[in-house]
């Protein structure tokens, strides 16, 4: 920042130094993030920004008052630029986090300047190595407590968005912030203008850091509220799956009721009437309540009652859906866990294969077993068209984003209670969900 004559004591900030901290600013955001890149290329995208932003604001040394303005909003932009090419991130989020890393870079880079100034006057340190020492450090420091501020306010976490109004305040906040730790460098004839080097760089620096810690408890607040919300959401779909695994089982116990009922008529029905075609409609009947009884008995009550009131489901959409589970693996889950495992997964893939217009493509088919110490789930249904991902979950096609794709969530979020991961792919028309669950944490 150009100084005007009246400041003495202190000198400008050396452009490196601030084209470094907002580089710094800006990767420190992007390392929690989900990036569009790694490895090499994200480190080669990094060092290229790194050099574009150093040559632009040491290109940019010297200019003034509107011009100086100007640049510093091009600097922006180029933070803004680094963050939406390497983090796969909405733009909103990207210039929430921009202006944040922005607000963050200036602190930084008053604060070690003005502690370096304070050692090369009062302790009289000298040279260019301890210049670089003392800023590695005071860097080093400040962006690890930044990067670690990050990392638990990471936005974009399980498919949280920042909305355009929360973007807004944001940036509208940032920028308030920016003006008015500057006041102090406005002309000395103007009002609230500095009078005094040193007065300046604290007034700037301690603005900077309120504004930073501001910007930093306004996310946090923003994304406990919604973390809530989700939380409370995904609590009522358990419920729901919890309650429609008691109607399946009241309507599951009245069908087997029925059906022993009926195997007693066929049997008076044999001992009284023995006629060719009597015999034959009775056998078809008695096979058809055989493979009844045969259907769902994966060893488990819990499952054998979702599983067959899903078939049924199935069956009356005319979805063919098979099954191969042992169910003893489960006798120590949790009810509800069951429940919203196979419950949301098995609507999921219903309501896919609800879609499809061909009967005979309509195909759904669960299995789960142990290998290697390891429960594992897979739920596989055919489908049609293209789908999106989003954060590992698939992206909802209905309407209204905000109240949709909860299920998923749930599912995984029970998962994650026993230490277990899903995986969900989609390829060659078939929809794939994996869920691994350490058997030691059943």
């Amino acid at each position: 920042m150009t100084m005007t004559a009246f400041i003495t004591t202190l000198p400008d900030i050396p452009r490196v130094i601030t084209a470094l901290a907002q580089w710094l600013a800006c990767f420190v955001c992007i390392l929690p993030l989900h990036r569009r890149t790694n490895g090499g290329r994200f480190a080669a995208l990094s060092v290229g920004f790194l050099a574009v932003q150093c040559a632009f604001l040491v290109l940019t040394d010297g200019f003034d008052g509107i011009a100086w303005n100007l640049c510093m909003a091009g600097a922006v932009m180029l933070m803004f630029l680094y963050i939406i090419v390497c983090a796969k991130v909405r733009w909103t989020t990207a210039l929430c986090c921009c202006f944040t890393a922005f607000i963050a870079s200036e602190f930084a880079a008053s604060f070690e300047w003005q502690l370096w100034c304070y050692l090369h006057d009062f302790l009289h340190w000298d040279g260019l190595v301890l210049m670089t020492a003392v800023l590695c450090v005071v860097y080093g420091i400040l962006f690890f407590f930044i990067w670690q501020l990050n990392r638990r306010i990471t936005i974009e976490e399980e498919g949280v968005s920042v909305s355009s109004r929360d973007a807004a305040i944001i940036v509208v906040a940032a920028i308030i912030v920016f003006a008015v730790s500057n006041l102090g460098f406005l002309p000395i004839d103007v009002p609230f203008a500095g009078r005094d080097s040193l007065e300046i760089f604290s007034m700037r620096t301690l603005v900077d850091l309120g504004g930073l810690a501001i910007l930093y408890a306004y996310q946090m607040q923003w994304k406990s509220v919604h973390v809530q919300r989700e939380l409370e959401t995904i609590q009522t779909i358990l419920d729901s799956q919890y309650v429609q695994y008691k109607q399946a089982q009241r309507a599951v116990d009245l069908i087997n009721y029925r059906y022993h009922d009926l195997k007693n008529h066929i049997i008076a029905l044999r001992e009284n009437v023995d006629t060719p075609k009597r015999q034959e409609y009775l056998d078809k009947l008695e096979q058809e309540i055989q493979d009844y009884e045969a259907l769902n008995k994966t060893g488990n009550q819990v499952l054998d009652t979702l599983l067959t009131s899903k078939s049924l489901h199935c069956r009356q959409h005319k979805i063919d859906m098979t099954s191969v589970i042992d169910g003893k693996l489960f006798d120590s889950m949790d009810v509800m866990d069951i429940c919203s495992i196979f419950g949301n997964a098995l609507d999921n893939a219903i309501e896919c294969e609800m879609k499809i217009k061909d009967y005979d493509k309509r195909m759904i088919h669960v299995d789960a077993f142990s290998e290697k110490s390891f429960l594992i789930i897979r739920f596989e249904n055919y489908y049609e068209g293209n789908i999106s991902f989003d954060s590992g979950l698939p992206v909802t096609t209905k309407t209204e984003k905000a109240i949709h794709g909860y299920g998923l969530k749930s599912l995984r979020y029970t998962v994650h209670k026993y230490k277990g991961e899903v995986q969900i792919d989609a390829r060659d028309n078939w929809f794939s969900l994996r869920i691994l669950i350490p058997l030691g944490e059943i």
